[in-house]
């Protein structure tokens, strides 16, 4: 963002020097085509050339005077106050520069006074107003423009940082219950167990500092990841955590929000896995359709009765679901769904829709498929 804004004044500067020459070309042609049709001497044309280089100097100098005011912070009635009385000098200065080009350059008896210099000066005004007006209008776009960039840029970064903080809100859960575990597991004299956990954690932790809370990754390597963590889980609940993956090939290779579907696992784990005595089965199902990527998780949990209230209100069914939500709500505002389907003794069921993407190496991979077949 840092580089448009650089873009945006580079692109003010070069647009004021274009505007300046050009517009001044076309005051001394509109000029000198009138004095043509007057039927003026060539030296007269010479006497316009150097005061449209005078009137050229002369807007310079307004133009720092402008830069100056602005950033003095005066309010909108002090500005144009001082605005028309830098018209009116300036004015003044450019009907003197005329009026000695044509004394100098046309004819030396050539002077205007009274209501002749008055009339040359309130024409020379109107040329001054006309260009401070475009100057103003033109800076105004364009600080309009500035302050858009820098709204949508503290926008991004507030979007980013939100972004982060919801995904970075989930693991402290997971890593407590962990270390928990693992000091169970010490204190029974376990060790084998407990370093089997540790080198998984270790895994999963490397996974998730590798892979940005704003990164995408292939749902491969987020079943990978899932991997690591059910592992881990295993060795707490035993044959009491049964899982089912029914994931097709296609589907693998789309793209998800980094880390997206651990918070969830671990919510079924916490809310359904846990309480029974038995444990409970967990299934994640995935498979494209129509262009978009349909993933089902499910478990077989105690489930609640009345799905509108977790719709109504998502942390009752856990701070992974809300957050989880929150962050694809963020990410596919228009494209995405979130729901939740549970019912007593039946279990939760949460389904999520995403736009179908593929990254550059996926997709050149499908066509070399495609052409082989």
């Amino acid at each position: 963002m840092d580089n448009k804004l650089k873009s945006l004044i580079e692109h003010k500067e070069k647009l004021f020097w274009s505007l300046q020459v050009l517009g001044w070309i076309a005051y001394c042609a509109a000029r000198t085509l009138n004095a043509y049709a007057l039927g003026e001497k060539t030296e007269f044309i010479y006497a316009v050339a150097m005061g449209g280089i005078g009137g050229f100097w002369i807007t310079i100098g307004l133009r720092h005077i402008y830069q100056f005011l602005r950033r003095a912070g005066l309010s909108p009635l002090m500005l144009l106050g001082s605005v028309i009385i830098c018209i009116g000098i300036s004015s003044m200065l450019f009907s003197f520069v005329e009026v000695w080009s044509m004394n100098q350059l046309y004819d030396p008896d050539w002077t205007t006074e009274g209501l002749g210099f008055f009339y040359r000066t309130l024409y020379d005004t109107f040329v001054l107003m006309t260009w401070s007006g475009l100057y103003f209008v033109i800076n105004f776009h364009f600080q309009l423009q500035r302050q858009k960039e820098m709204y949508l840029a503290a926008s991004a970064q507030a979007h980013q940082a939100q972004l982060k903080m919801l995904r970075y809100q989930l693991n402290p859960h997971f890593l407590f219950n962990t270390l928990n575990a693992i000091s169970t597991l010490v204190l029974d004299r376990q060790t084998k167990n407990a370093n089997s956990m540790l080198i998984k954690l270790s895994a999963f932790l490397r996974f998730t500092l590798i892979n940005q809370p704003l990164q995408k990754t292939t749902l491969e390597e987020e079943l990978y990841a899932l991997t690591l963590y059910l592992d881990i889980e295993r060795v707490r609940f035993q044959d009491r955590l049964k899982i089912i993956i029914d994931v097709s090939e296609e589907a693998k290779t789309a793209l998800i929000p980094s880390l997206l579907l651990q918070p969830l696992i671990e919510n079924s784990i916490k809310y359904a896995v846990t309480p029974q005595i038995e444990g409970g089965t967990i299934a994640i199902k995935a498979a494209i359709k129509d262009d978009k990527l349909n993933i089902m998780l499910a478990d077989n949990g105690p489930g609640f009765d009345d799905c509108d209230s977790a719709k109504s209100n998502p942390q009752s069914s856990g701070v992974g679901i809300a957050n989880t939500r929150e962050r694809l709500n963020k990410l596919y505002p228009v494209d995405g769904n979130f729901e939740i389907f549970s019912h007593r003794d039946y279990g939760v069921t949460i389904t999520i829709t995403l736009p179908c993407e593929f990254s550059d190496k996926n997709t050149s991979d499908k066509r070399k498929d495609a052409a082989a077949e």
